[in-house]
């Protein structure tokens, strides 16, 4: 048996394993972002005829895109764009003459995401740069790296009961607010108003960085790779209802010369 070719051939796979560069989709769980349920309270100054809840969650997931180049020497250069979501279901509460609560779920519009009318979602925007250094595995298609970077974070507000009592504050300096009575004709009025300043509020905006650690898979020749990611998070501002967890996972693949 020719060693030496044998040799040879297993160190022209290795070196070829890896890509110049490459583009790729992927999957992206946070488990560590959380929402606490906020129980129907009643408003201030209602007579305990209209009140407020949401419900809760405890993870948010997405999808995400990720280019890389590993052509330079000693290190590589990835960006990364990531879209995580989840709902949490707000309603207003008004009680009718026998005293029973009838809900109304908010439905919200949220400018600048890429959600239509639904029910209230959270929504997480990241946008990375990361500088990775290379681990080397003699003879194995496979690249492990451990890096970090700047990450610009894009994040919506939660609704919640504190932002129904400003929407309540415009419509009473507007001489808008219902005073007849009618519980329901109240709740559509400030549902409606509600919605616009959904609209309006936007996306919050802050500068972090990040921590990773991964490994990018690809036979040679072919022109398609895998690739996981694990990363920690740090700064950033958020909702003071959410709890970030700083922890998220891409999992994923796509083409690489």
């Amino acid at each position: 048996m020719n060693f030496k070719l044998i040799f040879a051939a297993a160190a022209l796979l290795a070196t070829q394993s890896f890509a110049i560069a490459g583009i790729g989709a992927h999957y992206t769980p946070n488990v560590g972002t959380t929402l606490k349920k906020a129980e129907r309270t009643d408003f201030d100054g209602m007579d305990g005829k209209l009140g407020f809840s949401h419900g809760n969650f405890t993870s948010i997931h997405g999808f995400g895109f990720k280019a890389w180049i590993d052509l330079l020497p000693f290190i590589d250069i990835e960006g990364t764009f990531n879209i995580q979501f989840a709902s949490y279901n707000a309603a207003l509460w008004t009680y009718d003459l026998q005293g029973e609560p009838q809900k109304h779920n908010l439905e919200i519009e949220l400018g600048g995401t890429p959600f239509a009318k639904a029910t209230p979602k959270y929504i997480a925007m990241n946008g990375d740069i990361s500088v990775t250094y290379p681990i080397s595995i003699p003879l194995f298609p496979i690249r492990p790296y451990v890096g970090g970077g700047l990450t610009m974070h894009l994040n919506t507000f939660i609704l919640n009961k504190q932002f129904v009592n400003k929407a309540i504050d415009y419509l009473k300096e507007k001489g808008e607010f219902p005073t007849d009575g009618d519980m329901e004709a109240i709740a559509k009025k400030l549902g409606q108003r509600v919605v616009d300043m959904a609209k309006d509020e936007g996306l919050n905006k802050s500068v972090g960085f990040h921590l990773l650690a991964g490994v990018r898979f690809k036979l040679p020749i072919i022109p398609i790779a895998a690739y996981a990611n694990a990363k920690c998070y740090f700064g950033g501002e958020y909702d003071a209802d959410i709890d970030p967890g700083h922890f998220a996972f891409e999992i994923g693949g796509g083409f690489a010369l």
